[in-house]
């Protein structure tokens, strides 16, 4: 399935030397920066763990090492994989030289990564099942994280040899749903409990599926709105032996430089969850809760705590003077579990078995003193707890304005209120975590990207990119992106950049290479079946090997 066998509509030579020798500051300064980066994350890892004085095994260590290994080189092959579409534009236009164009898109992918929020990172890994979530530092959630990691690692790095513009977001998604649906048939009876998150698997699924469309539609849309209100002719004809004039120029650079961000704020968002899963089921005393919340936030959360109780009090008739019948926090909890993994929370034995934990998460942190100072020894119950009720909550106020009819308006803000605290006491991202991952990914950037852009830049149409072309590709691309990113919706830069780009030629008129579009659409088509594939036959291999074995 490689590009360059496919290619059949010979094109004009670009004349772009891909494989100029890299300057020998560039050579010497990227090794030292990965030697810098390893350094940090040892540092990072070990201050954490010897913060809660709790030991960790040799082989624990060695574990986290090699799932740190693959999880830092899933974003790096990230890196040279799908920012590669970036860079293509500059780079055929020669608005850049490749050398400048991938370490200004390196640096800007590293800023988009530290910058970001962190409402993309666990978006993906909630796709798993709960028992997995709540119980990923078993030697099965071990197997588990490996598994996803490694069939991620190969479907990309296989695409990438063939030039293939294909998404490292589909292919985590796609390895987060084959060790899941084998994790269900594995189970007892093949408990669809023990199965795929599908709810959030379909909303994550949508924003896949549709935001090509968006690039296709959108870019081809903006091309024309160009031609209509700009009438410089040289915005619109191929590149030629010299760089564009300054201000097409400075678009050019503009358009990629915000790919390039908006790329690191929504890829290396899941690189960042993925890391956290790591830590969390490696040495959960030190990373399953934030333990950098300060003790000053305790009697806020306990405030909140008590708001959110009473706002769960209400569809079920109790009030302080006449209180709901006592349940067991064992009840509870086990109430709470099932409804869950049923997907149904609403009814008033779960809302009240959602209130007695919570109630008991608030009376355990007070007794503590903070959350940061719960004992190492407790710190898996606080966090199964802290994170049931958080997916309950969560469930509760999806759609807000329901909330608002069943809660009212302060019942249904007291639930956002407390859903966020809890957020940020289990879902919480180091900045630590968000600068290796920034690292590996800019780092990615610089190494491999000149398949993908010969690809990009040469190969999706019959002609070459048009400065007018890739900047409407990227405008959209990075709009997009970014939009979805603040919705929390996990997207796939290379296939937004390069349905983009097909938009573009095509409004121009300048037709599609259809062995070459053939080829891509065929990976994004393979990706998921293949992915889940490989993902669920690793799983499968290596928990009979070293779970049942």
């Amino acid at each position: 399935m490689s590009v360059t066998a496919a290619e059949s509509t010979p094109k004009p030579s670009s004349k772009i030397e891909l494989d100029q020798k890299p300057h020998p500051a560039f050579t010497i300064a990227i090794p030292v920066l990965m030697a810098a980066g390893v350094a940090y994350l040892i540092f990072s890892i070990m201050a954490s763990i010897s913060s809660v004085n709790e030991p960790v095994a040799l082989g624990v260590f060695a574990l986290l090492g090699l799932a740190l290994v693959i999880a830092l080189g899933f974003e790096f092959v990230n890196g040279f994989h799908d920012t590669a579409n970036a860079v293509a534009t500059v780079i055929y236009t020669r608005s850049l030289s490749p050398a400048v164009a991938v370490v200004w898109s390196g640096f800007f992918n590293f800023l988009g990564v530290v910058v970001s929020s962190g409402a993309v990172a666990y978006s993906i890994i909630t796709i798993l099942p709960l028992d997995a979530i709540l119980n990923v530092s078993s030697p099965d959630g071990h197997v588990m994280i490996i598994s996803l990691l490694l069939a991620a690692v190969v479907w990309n790095f296989g695409t990438w040899w063939l030039g293939l513009p294909n998404s490292s977001t589909h292919a985590l998604i796609g390895s987060v749903l084959g060790v899941a649906i084998v994790h269900q048939l594995l189970a007892p009876g093949g408990n669809a409990a023990s199965g795929v998150e599908w709810k959030q698997a379909i909303d994550v699924l949508k924003a896949l599926l549709f935001s090509p469309l968006i690039g296709f539609v959108l870019s081809a849309l903006v091309l024309l709105g160009m031609k209509a209100m700009i009438h410089d002719k040289k915005l619109y004809e191929e590149p030629g032996d010299q760089p564009p004039p300054k201000g097409i120029r400075s678009l050019l650079i503009f358009t990629c430089t915000a790919v390039s961000y908006a790329h690191g704020n929504n890829d290396g968002q899941k690189g960042m969850g993925l890391l956290m899963l790591i830590l969390i089921g490696a040495a959960p005393t030190a990373f399953a809760l934030n333990r950098t919340m300060p003790d000053s936030a305790t009697p806020q959360f306990t405030q909140s705590t008590s708001a959110a109780q009473q706002a769960l009090n209400r569809p079920i008739g109790a009030t302080p003077q006449s209180p709901p019948p006592p349940m067991a926090i064992d009840a509870a909890r086990k109430t709470l579990s099932e409804a869950l993994k049923a997907h149904k929370v609403d009814g008033a034995p779960v809302q009240q078995a959602i209130a007695v934990v919570a109630g008991d998460i608030s009376k355990r942190v007070q007794a503590y003193g903070s959350i940061r100072k719960t004992p190492a020894a407790e710190t898996p119950n606080m966090r199964s707890d802290m994170y049931m009720v958080d997916e309950a909550i969560e469930k509760l106020t999806d759609d807000s304005k329901k909330a608002k009819q069943v809660y009212g308006d302060a019942g249904a803000k007291a639930l956002t209120d407390y859903h966020k605290s809890l957020d940020y006491a289990v879902r919480y991202i180091p900045i630590w975590v968000k600068v290796i991952t920034a690292l590996a990914l800019g780092l990615g950037t610089m190494v491999g990207w000149k398949r993908i852009v010969k690809t990009v830049g040469e190969r999706i149409g019959k002609q070459h990119l048009t400065y007018a072309i890739g900047a409407s590709a990227e405008l959209v691309a990075a709009a997009t992106i970014l939009f979805l990113g603040i919705k929390g919706a996990p997207v796939s830069t290379t296939h937004i950049l390069s349905s983009g780009v097909a938009g573009g030629m095509v409004a121009n008129g300048s037709g599609l290479d259809r062995h070459t579009v053939t080829a891509i659409v065929s990976a994004w088509i393979l990706t998921l079946p293949a992915a889940i594939t490989i993902a669920g036959l690793l799983y499968w291999a290596l928990h009979v090997t070293f779970v049942r074995g």
